[in-house]
């Protein structure tokens, strides 16, 4: 099932977080933000598209590429599971 594709990766995210060199509070910030959006879409396991949780994931990954490679690839994923669910 893709939803639990998702929760593993959203799991990955989280732990990658708590693990990667210091982010500064407004990056740490953003991502838990986006960790919670991409939560409660998985909760509420709805097939309708949410283009901006899209988007901000995808926003993510290019800001965090360059300093943070393993976080964007998590975030890549993401956005690739996103897709496959429908949203």
């Amino acid at each position: 099932m893709p939803a639990s594709d998702l929760q593993k990766q959203l799991d990955s995210l989280r732990e990658q977080l708590d693990k990667t060199p210091p982010l500064s509070f407004d990056d740490r910030a953003e991502l838990n933000k986006l960790a919670e959006q991409i939560d409660a879409q998985i909760k509420v396991e709805t097939a309708t598209q949410d283009a901006s949780l899209v988007d901000n994931v995808n926003l993510a990954v290019e800001r965090f590429e360059v300093e943070h490679p393993a976080l964007a690839g998590t975030l890549r994923n993401i956005v690739q599971t996103l897709g496959n669910i429908g949203i």
